[in-house]
């Protein structure tokens, strides 16, 4: 059921929605303003569907924008398609430069940590977009950095 006014907690969910480091906020964000019909979730829910970087929020996003008939200048908006191939342009720049901060010998979960401290949102976006997969992708970058 639709409610017709402002979440009581809109300055929390704004900053959850607004969280680059963490899709896990933006998605909760997500589920709860999909219930209000008012002018903040649906600015916030037309953002993150036409401009958030992990699709699962954006597809989430859109589909809840989409059942409050959310439109953009009159027209109706439209769910990009999955982004393929690198997602952040020049990662494996920043992927090189993350394993030349550690020490000679280090373990993957170090390097894993130290890239989640050192890039925050590419580590978002990576880990949002991959599901399970990413260890193995990260490990496969890894692997072939030169």
């Amino acid at each position: 059921m639709m409610i017709s006014a402002i979440p009581k907690n809109i300055d929390e969910l704004k900053n959850k929605a607004n969280n680059k480091h963490n899709w896990h906020d933006r998605l909760e964000s997500v589920e709860m303003l999909k219930n209000y019909d008012c002018i903040q979730s649906r600015d916030i829910l037309t953002r993150l569907a036409l401009h958030d970087p992990v699709f699962k929020v954006k597809e989430k996003a859109f589909r809840a924008a989409q059942a409050l008939g959310v439109s953009k200048n009159g027209k109706p908006i439209y769910l990009s398609k999955r982004k393929k191939g690198n997602l952040v342009k020049g990662i494996n720049k920043k992927l090189e430069k993350v394993r030349n901060l550690l020490p000679e010998l280090y373990s993957f979960d170090d390097f894993k940590k130290k890239f989640k401290e050192t890039y925050p949102e590419d580590y978002d976006i990576y880990d949002g977009n991959m599901d399970n997969k990413f260890d193995k992708w990260l490990s496969n970058v890894l692997n072939s950095l030169p």
